[in-house]
């Protein structure tokens, strides 16, 4: 067999795995990613034996060319963490939400909806949001915020330092966000219980404040970290959401297959969700305590909304375009 006649007997499947590589590449979906491996051995079969028959120049190079791309492809988590690290944050995790704005959307209603009711609620009938909070809640809600300097004397007597501060708001958020993601795997009814009762309970907590603390102290110390803390929450949803609907409708699959393929839909979404976490955390103890003026924290809080959002809308699109 001549040159030729080779590359006439293997051009549609070495077109067919250009396509797949392609797709894989853009970081689209793809109904054959998975036989990537099994193909990646044939075509580096197809090298060798080109290279051994001395094929021509143009057919040994396209090999090789598709071989380098299918093994970065493969390969790809062994490079760099760094790498791997920025493209999930500058590409996957934006592109994540945005594929799921839906679920998005419908975490959000879930828990600021009780928040607002709860919050207002307050001008109504106060004793709805007492009951939420009971005495003790609403004790410490006047302890911490009865006034900024109050409240700072009361977080370094709990505390001691702002690192062990963080530590226990990245101990107490990450505990808020698995309950939340955890929750799905109740046909997605413990992800909305968790949802609602902590849009319930912080809206019963801004409410309570509003009417018998001082509302400054609290809306200063919430500003900075609100964002990267709640909207980490919301996609903790998304997430746990995600694993709930692979249970409810698993469409032809198995229903323990479709909970897998939802759990690796989940991952990206539960990895972005602890990363906001996390910089809530360290918002909270390193800034949020701090006595900065008002109008300084009221920037920074709808710096970190504006910027926030900015991220979740615009990051990834111009790689999601290319892809198209």
């Amino acid at each position: 067999m001549n040159s030729s006649d080779f590359e006439q007997l293997n051009h549609h499947r070495w077109e067919e795995f250009e396509k797949l590589l392609t797709h894989v590449e853009k970081g689209r979906d793809h109904p054959d990613k998975q036989l990537l491996p099994k193909h990646f051995r044939e075509i580096s079969a197809d090298l060798s034996l080109a290279q051994s028959r001395m094929a021509s120049s143009h057919v040994i190079d396209r090999l090789n060319a598709l071989v380098i791309r299918a093994y970065e492809q493969i390969y790809q988590n062994k490079r760099g963490t760094l790498d791997v690290v920025m493209r999930f944050i500058m590409i996957d995790f934006p592109i994540a939400v945005r594929k799921d704005w839906r679920l998005f959307w419908l975490c959000s209603v879930i828990f600021w909806l009780p928040f607002f009711c709860m919050m207002f609620s307050e001008n109504i009938d106060a004793r709805w949001v007492q009951a939420a909070l009971g005495p003790e809640g609403m004790a410490s809600m006047e302890q911490m915020y009865g006034g900024k300097e109050q409240q700072i004397a009361h977080l370094r007597e709990e505390f001691g330092s702002n690192f062990m501060m963080f530590s226990f708001y990245i101990y107490n958020n990450v505990a808020i966000d698995f309950r939340i993601f955890a929750g799905g795997i109740l046909a997605g009814l413990g992800t909305c219980f968790f949802l609602a009762f902590n849009g319930f309970y912080l809206g019963a907590a801004a409410g309570y404040v509003n009417h018998a603390g001082n509302p400054e102290s609290f809306w200063t110390f919430v500003a900075g970290h609100s964002s990267y803390e709640l909207l980490g929450m919301i996609i903790a949803g998304m997430a746990g959401m995600r694993i709930g609907m692979a249970i409810l409708h698993p469409g032809r699959l198995p229903r323990v297959r479709a909970l897998v393929q939802g759990a690796k839909q989940a991952l990206p979404l539960i990895y972005g969700a602890a990363m906001l976490t996390t910089l809530a955390a360290l918002v909270e103890g390193f800034w949020s305590a701090e006595p900065h003026p008002s109008m300084v924290k009221y920037a920074v809080g709808i710096a970190g909304w504006i910027g926030l959002s900015a991220y979740l809308i615009c990051m990834g699109r111009s790689r999601k375009k290319h892809a198209a």
